[in-house]
């Protein structure tokens, strides 16, 4: 298979599924997408790698049948990274204008600034994100470059992540002969697949809840102003659905996507499914209610704990546009209404939207990362190289840098 320079491969290492989206850059700057792979995610737990070789084989299988759809050979991805780990802080840079005219060089010099913070050795910096500059005073300004002005100040949003568990998603990558382009916080991927820019201005809270761990995202005056972690995902409903109803968890899994719903009350009491047992053991018929007294405990656990972050980090206030939850356990039906329900501000479910090609596969909620990924990298290729964006470059060559050293 021929390499296609113009191609851009992002790789959505999931707790479920490891998805793989290739895309194609278009003469108007549009976004094809022309292969998709998935296979079933084997060695993560909760976001991170556990096991190097099963992820490894996982990755291979989705890379391989994402070649077959695109007819290309993939040597570089953009991976996503999350998990427990994942920590974002926000910070304050400020540096004199050298020329009295603020220039490329004076924005890495204020963001070099934002990020010289003491942060523990096991921790690495991932995403510097400035979310505005001030200049002589003057707030506000999302792009600085010619201003005139003799201070330069930014407010960044800064996310670090273990230093261990980024080089092991670099590592797996690499045993499958993949080079790591940059390493791309997950739900920041979403965001630019799912968002309207209009709710960044408003302020709206994404939530992508995986397989292991659900994501917040908090987005005001188009900038991020705070990322957390919650470590319950869509693998906890499936694993109280195998207790609860004494099926392999397999099966549980193809019950939650067949026959799930979040809120009871949206059911029909006299609908009944067949439940598979364990053991060989004769399969059973129960009411399609009985599944969902068990799934709705767990959801509503999810929001109740992803209100508890948002009331934490004081930026309830900020959410004009509400919330937007994406990721493969929001195709479940009843999601956004239980969640406008626990929350008390409106949600919507989010699909990957701006792109072209496979449209009516990908978008779905469970593709949002691995599209996101895809418009990250096609952005970057568009975008000069200063600022945020090449503290979000060097990482993998960090990391590659490191490697060397090592190994």
């Amino acid at each position: 298979m021929a390499k296609r320079d113009e191609l851009i491969v992002g790789l959505d290492i999931g707790t479920t599924k490891i998805a793989c989206i290739v895309g194609e850059i278009g003469d108007e700057g549009t976004i094809d997408v022309i292969g998709i792979g998935t296979h079933r995610s084997k060695g993560l737990r909760k976001g991170v790698v556990t096991h190097i070789d099963n992820t490894v084989g996982a990755i291979r299988r989705a890379v391989e049948e994402a070649e077959l759809m695109a007819g290309c050979e993939i040597t570089s991805v953009y991976a996503g990274i999350a998990g427990g780990h994942i920590r974002g802080f926000n910070s304050h840079g400020i540096v004199a204008v050298k020329d009295g005219e603020v220039r490329g060089s004076d924005v890495n010099r204020v963001i070099e600034a934002a990020k010289a913070v003491a942060i523990p050795m096991d921790r690495e910096i991932v995403h510097v994100l400035p979310q505005d500059f001030v200049v002589d005073g003057q707030d506000g300004i999302k792009e600085p470059l010619g201003m005139s002005g003799v201070r330069l100040e930014t407010k960044a949003h800064i996310v670090t992540a273990a230093v261990t568990s980024a080089q092991n998603v670099v590592k797996v990558c690499q045993r499958c002969n993949l080079d790591v382009a940059d390493l791309v916080l997950q739900p920041l991927a979403s965001a630019e697949a799912v968002l309207h820019e209009d709710e960044k201005e408003l302020g709206v809270a994404l939530i992508d809840i995986g397989g292991g761990t659900t994501d917040i995202t908090i987005f005001c005056e188009g900038s991020i102003v705070h990322t957390s972690v919650v470590t319950v995902g869509g693998s906890h409903i499936t694993n109280d659905i195998a207790v609860g109803l004494r099926t392999p968890t397999i099966e549980a899994e193809k019950i939650k996507q067949r026959w799930g719903c979040a809120m009871t009350s949206m059911v029909n009491p006299e609908e009944q499914i067949e439940v598979p047992s364990v053991g060989g053991r004769p399969p059973r018929r129960l009411t399609r209610r009985i599944l969902c007294e068990i799934i709705e405990p767990r959801v509503e656990e999810i929001f109740v704990l992803v209100q508890r972050e948002l009331a934490k980090a004081g930026v309830e206030e900020l959410l004009a546009s509400g919330a937007v939850i994406t990721g493969g356990t929001t195709i479940m039906e009843g999601m956004p209404e239980l969640a406008e329900e626990v929350m008390g501000i409106p949600v919507r479910r989010g699909s990957p939207r701006g792109i072209g090609g496979l449209v009516d596969v990908v978008r779905s909620p469970k593709y949002a990362t691995g599209v996101g990924l895809v418009l990250f990298g096609a952005e970057k290729a568009n975008t000069p190289t200063y600022g945020s964006r090449v503290e979000r470059a060097g990482f993998g060559t960090r990391v590659k840098d490191w490697f060397a050293r090592v190994f």
